[in-house]
């Protein structure tokens, strides 16, 4: 996906004006910055819940905008920071959501759907609770059933809004080792908004970091982050250790 010259904002107020990036094919791309910085507005933007006041997005050199929505749909599936699903369902049904796109009025799933939507499951590891309903999992369980249906999309992009938030460490690690996983193993390009830069530095290729609207760098993972960086980031003083050839960032002075 690139993004080209692009402003955004509400009626006369631009928040983000002429951003300008790219993102790589089958990489994992974390977004970092302070709060109000724009990570989750420019995800938004690149998933289409937000247009642009001008600039344009382009997917395989074609504006995002001149897709149909279905067409997208099966091009680029979004992970909310928040999602909600109304009234009870089981898991398998919450999943069987991400066949929406390829099926037409009134038709139900086929075999491949079918297989789709179990291939999806299984690889989230949800397969045990695929009869439960969604409000009885843990926060970390419900947030497989949702990337499970994204997978179901079969798309070559997934976006991903802090899919760590609200979890603990044990399933913050089990959702980020997934979400690698995903990468490795059926090239998925993911670009993801991520709050701690240690797990972003570690579970992505690039990092692109944004304040105030605009991103001030934009490079490999394992190598842009240093102090000065993080100073003008975040307008304080974090320190940078070095363990198994990996930079750490202290969250305390």
């Amino acid at each position: 996906m690139k993004v080209k010259n692009v402003d955004f904002g509400y009626q006369d107020d631009l928040f983000i004006k002429d951003l300008s990036i790219s993102f790589k094919k089958n990489k994992i791309t974390s977004i970092i910055g302070p709060n109000g910085s724009g990570k989750s507005t420019l995800l938004m933007l690149l998933g289409r819940i937000y247009k642009t006041n001008d600039g344009f997005i382009t997917l395989d050199d074609k504006d995002i905008w001149d897709y149909k929505m279905k067409e997208f749909a099966k091009k680029v599936a979004v992970v909310h920071q928040k999602n909600q699903i109304y009234g009870d369902m089981d898991v398998k049904t919450v999943v069987s959501y991400g066949r929406l796109p390829y099926l037409n009025y009134y038709k139900s799933l086929n075999e491949k759907d079918k297989e789709i939507v179990d291939w999806a499951i299984t690889t989230t590891h949800i397969k045990e609770y695929e009869d439960c309903l969604l409000a009885n999992l843990s926060g970390g369980q419900q947030q497989r059933v949702w990337l499970a249906m994204a997978l179901a999309q079969k798309t070559p992009i997934l976006l991903l809004d802090e899919p760590t938030t609200y979890l603990d460490v044990k399933y913050q690690i089990e959702i980020l080792n997934l979400i690698r996983h995903l990468n490795q193993e059926y090239n998925i390009t993911i670009i993801m908004v991520h709050h701690d830069i240690n797990q972003a530095i570690h579970y992505s290729d690039e990092i692109v970091a944004m304040k105030n609207g605009k991103i001030l760098y934009h490079g490999d993972a394992k190598n842009i982050i240093d102090e000065n960086v993080l100073k003008e980031l975040y307008d304080y003083d974090l320190k940078i250790i070095k363990q198994n050839g990996q930079n750490i960032v202290l969250n305390y002075q």
